[in-house]
């Protein structure tokens, strides 16, 4: 009785020591505050330049001011209202205080200047959290989540300081705040719960029931499954651990990494062999594939020498051709400028003058000479 009793006078002085905030400047703010604790409302800036306002939780004035002065605080035992910064602070909280508040403020001739509502809700502070694990038939293990006090309580899984994912777990029930981890996992487990005043967590080592995965053939029959470490022996032939379960964590046993390792190394072999017999046909394909590409390449190549070659010869010839074109020009126009240099003799023509004496035959006759064209 006598520790009942303590812890409830715990529990109210540290609710007594929870302060919150929350401005109410903005239409509309949720606020909260803890149950016994104290929150502090912002409602303006300042009282200078008001004249007069009333603050109202639904229809009840709880507060009034007028001229520089309060004229009404039904709160007065356990709240304070500041003029310097327009805050009005209530103290020793209780589910009564919960609800919507109004702010209405009037000039000196009485008119409405401004009107804003904002809502309060106090909630209980969550108060511990328990943790409760156990093993399953299949070497899962089920870990179960509880808080005393706190209203509106969100849980929060983490492993080893990071965020649970599906990775790890099975299943989840959020009702009875309970996850089912995966055989392998292990780790620094944390369950935190919270609410928009309080956070308590609750962290516990946790480690693998004894489960080891196996994957071998019992009288011609496979077995991949989850069996305790104890039992092994179900296989005529080593075990070996799937790749998604080799990463395992710590907490494990550890004569059952041993055995993991030995099953590992002994089937290596085999493995390997199975491995290389049924890639045998793909290899062997591309090899195939390989040898006929290099064919085609040394044919591609051969031919495009051969072409090459054909072309130089051609070029040779066309030049040849070509030379003795232009020797053969050259030589027409030597002989038409020849044939244009011949002269062209043209008729002679004999005066009729009485034939003179010998001395006269000195005479030049001259022709007359056209350059043929």
């Amino acid at each position: 009785m006598e520790a009942v009793v303590g812890l409830l006078l715990m529990l109210l002085g540290v609710s007594h020591g929870v302060k919150t905030s929350c401005d109410g400047r903005q239409n509309g703010t949720q606020c909260y505050g803890a149950l016994g604790g104290t929150v502090e409302l912002r409602l303006m800036n300042n009282t200078s330049g008001i004249h007069r306002f009333d603050f109202k939780k639904e229809t009840l004035n709880i507060l009034r001011w007028l001229n520089d002065n309060i004229l009404l605080n039904e709160r007065k035992n356990r709240s304070l209202f500041i003029p310097s910064n327009g805050t009005f602070r209530i103290n020793n909280l209780n589910k009564n205080d919960s609800g919507q508040y109004k702010l209405q403020v009037f000039d000196s001739e009485g008119k409405e200047t401004e009107n804003k509502i904002f809502h309060l809700t106090v909630q209980a502070l969550v108060s511990s959290v328990q943790l409760v694990s156990e093993c399953l038939s299949q070497g899962e293990m089920k870990v179960s989540c509880s808080s005393e006090g706190g209203d509106s309580p969100h849980y929060n899984w983490t492993l080893d300081g990071h965020t649970l994912t599906d990775t790890k777990i099975l299943s989840e029930n959020n009702e009875t705040n309970s996850i089912t981890l995966k055989q392998d996992v292990s780790g620094r487990l944390v369950c935190s719960v919270s609410n928009q005043v309080s956070s308590v967590s609750k962290e516990e080592d946790i480690s693998t029931c004894g489960f080891i995965f196996i994957d071998c053939n019992s009288n011609g029959t496979r077995i991949p499954m989850w069996v305790h470490k104890d039992n092994k022996t179900l296989c005529s032939e080593p075990t070996t651990v799937p790749t998604d379960v080799t990463h395992t964590t710590v907490g494990k046993q550890t004569d059952s990494s041993q055995t993991s390792t030995n099953n590992i190394s002994s089937t290596q072999p085999s493995s390997l062999e199975n491995t290389f017999i049924r890639h045998l046909p793909v290899v062997g394909g591309v090899f195939a594939a390989l040898v006929v590409l290099l064919v085609v390449g040394v044919i591609i190549i051969c031919t495009q020498k051969k072409k090459k070659t054909s072309k130089a010869e051609e070029g040779d010839e066309q030049e040849l051709t070509y030379a003795d074109v232009r020797i053969v020009q050259k030589q027409r126009r030597q002989i038409e400028q020849r044939v244009d240099l011949e002269v062209e003799y043209g008729q002679v023509k004999f005066s009729e003058r009485p034939r003179q004496t010998e001395t006269a035959a000195d005479d030049c006759v001259y022709a007359k000479v056209r350059k043929g064209r």
